[in-house]
């Protein structure tokens, strides 16, 4: 979602801003800004779309000596949410060129707001909620006030989620930055200080970094930091020391980051199982801290990809461990008043461990009394701070907006604390838990076997890229891979994609068959294939292009399948039992090369964002 950076104290502050909005540029956006001070004078730079054209105008002014070395900048990527793609909506959003300010998040009191300001004389140029800030900030600071009381008194006034960094011609030397739910990172330097939307857009700048808390106010100069709480207490945060990770955001030779990022899984799943696995069958997961004393019900709250494989987990906690799980979406999860009779943990799954309405569904479990767990691949973010515990996937930056890498190392850790569960109630021997290690230890080799397919995948994506419309389907264990299969589809290539349970064909969707409609199944010898097939051949018979990704079994049952996709032979009870591993490869490929084919911008693609910030 929309990015912030900052600087204050460090010359050619606009290119070091410009810089750290590059490392932002993965999280999704649709215009951007900078706004800097020099000289008393405050000036604002603005585009629609991609980063490089705003740099093309920085560069223009440069090239034109309108542009000034400065100590202090702000800067932007906007995701529209209110009013249209514009340069007017566009932030930094300004008040009498003499306030500028960068903002993510929604004021949820906006309007009320703006008929006030408006009645005093304020005039509005954009359609956003952002852009009352800079005037609220202006009004109090004409009313006699310093930059700290002023920005104090604009945070009485707001109400919402948001994250915000204002500047003055009045106080040249200073940032006031606040955040409400919306993550904010201050990094520190040697008489300079710089803020961030997170750790790695300042990483370039600094290893030590502060993270705000909800409530927090901070003004920040070049040689000083005051933080205070919301009951203007002043405060002392942690300093964090960070790696840069700069080695890791390139394509590495790849077309696209999700190209790359797909063809990281059997690299990168050993970093998540190296600390959870010990002498190759030892699974190190406390379950008890976990809060599974007793066996009580298991509540796994996500969203979007975390969401699908926490699905996968409830199949396998409630198969191998006997323990019921319930599966809510995050931004359901409030507003339903939900009970927690029975329950005891709750498990928060986030690549980024940002997202606001799992980050809200989180606080809500902890009011409601449950141990909070997450399992999350950014250490040090705001879910993974707020949680009892936290699980780390530990597979490095993801950038490419649709989630590859981080669902199949979500599987292992929701599969590794489902034998964990299976041993502390006596449903799985201590013969069987060596026995599925040695499976875990084996995943690497096998989704490399997985990759091998690729050719045949890009046929198929070039059969079926033309299509208004596919459907997915999965029994079992492999119906949230139907689903993840449909998302990832819909998310890049921008065909319309639905998944379906293959039992619920009949029950509805069946109605949107028509000749050529591509029906994409996921199918393995589990003991009720041919069901599925079952369910498969009435499509066939309707007019559906079947297409079959399944194991040699399988395809030779079902011979009416037009395009087939066989998946490499692994160890039988694998196989079965950890096959969305295995499907959830070809899922990703399919994906990525509909996507490649018909020329969508696969690591950013259009309304999406990497990182939802906002509810």
């Amino acid at each position: 979602m929309c990015g912030v950076v900052a600087v204050v104290g460090k010359q050619n502050a606009t290119q070091l801003v410009i810089e750290g909005l590059r490392k932002l540029e993965y999280r999704g956006y649709d215009s951007a800004g900078i706004a800097s001070m020099s000289n008393g004078t405050l000036r604002t730079i603005k585009s629609e779309g991609k980063l490089y054209k705003l740099i093309d105008k920085s560069n223009e002014i440069s090239n034109d000596k309108l542009h000034f070395d400065n100590s202090i900048a702000i800067g932007h990527t906007r995701w529209a949410t209110h009013g249209n793609i514009s340069v007017e909506n566009a932030h930094p959003l300004t008040s009498e060129n003499k306030i500028a300010v960068v903002h993510n998040g929604i004021i949820e009191n906006y309007e009320i707001l703006k008929n006030e300001l408006i009645s005093e004389g304020y005039d509005f140029i954009s359609q956003t909620d952002t852009e009352i800030l800079p005037h609220l900030f202006m009004k109090y600071i004409k009313l006699g006030n310093d930059f700290l009381e002023a920005g104090r008194l604009v945070l009485k006034d707001i109400r919402g989620a948001f994250a915000f960094v204002a500047m003055s011609l009045d106080f040249p030397n200073q940032l006031f930055a606040s955040r409400n739910s919306s993550p904010l990172a201050i990094g520190l330097g040697e008489k300079s200080n710089f803020i961030g939307s997170d750790a790695h857009s300042i990483d370039h700048l600094t290893q030590r970094i502060i993270y705000l808390e909800d409530g927090d106010h901070a003004l920040i100069k070049s040689d000083e930091l005051e933080i205070f709480t919301k009951d203007k207490v002043k405060v002392n945060r942690k300093v964090i020391n960070i790696k840069a990770e700069l080695g890791l955001i390139t394509k590495g030779g790849y077309k696209h980051f999700m190209e790359k990022e797909i063809f990281e899984q059997p690299s990168v799943i050993p970093q998540t199982t190296s600390t959870l696995i010990k002498n190759n069958s030892e699974i190190t997961i406390d379950i008890d801290r976990l809060g599974f004393e007793n066996k009580n019900t298991l509540l796994i709250s996500a969203a979007g990809t975390s969401y699908y494989a926490g699905m996968v987990g409830k199949y396998w906690i409630e198969q191998i461990a006997d323990l019921p799980v319930i599966v809510d979406l995050a931004s359901e999860y409030r507003y339903r008043k939900p009970s927690v009779f029975g329950q005891s943990s709750m498990l928060v799954i986030s690549q980024s461990g940002e997202s606001l309405d799992t980050l809200m569904a989180l606080r809500h479990g902890k009011e409601l009394g449950l141990i909070t767990n997450a399992i999350v691949n950014v250490e040090g973010s705001t879910i993974d701070r707020e949680v009892d515990n936290s699980l780390y996937t530990k597979v490095g930056a993801e950038i490419g907006v649709a989630s590859t890498k981080s669902f199949t190392s979500q599987l292992v850790i929701l599969f590794l604390i489902a034998v964990a569960l299976g041993k502390k109630f006596n449903n799985v021997k201590p013969r069987k838990i060596k026995e599925i290690c040695s499976y875990i230890n084996k995943l690497p080799s096998a989704i490399a076997q997985m990759l091998r397919i690729e050719d045949e995948i890009k046929l198929i994506a070039q059969n079926i890229k033309n299509a208004k419309s596919i459907i997915f389907l999965g029994r079992g264990l492999l119906y949230p891979l139907a689903l993840e299969g449909a998302l990832k589809l819909k998310e890049i290539s921008y065909i319309h994609a639905e998944g379906f349970a293959a039992g619920e064909m009949k029950h509805g969707p069946i109605a949107l068959i028509e000749d050529n409609v591509p029906v994409v199944m996921f199918l393995i010898s589990d003991g009720n294939e041919d069901k599925s097939i079952s369910n498969l051949q009435e499509a066939h018979s309707r007019g559906a292009k079947i297409i079959l990704i399944a194991d040699k079994k399988c395809i030779e049952k079902a011979t009416f399948a037009h395009l087939k996709i066989e998946i490499p032979f692994f160890e039988t009870d694998f196989k079965s039992l950890l096959s969305p591993f295995l499907m959830a490869i070809p899922a990703q490929l399919l994906a990525y090369h509909v996507a490649n084919e018909r020329g969508t911008d696969v690591d950013q693609p259009r309304n999406l964002a990497k990182s939802v910030t906002v509810e």
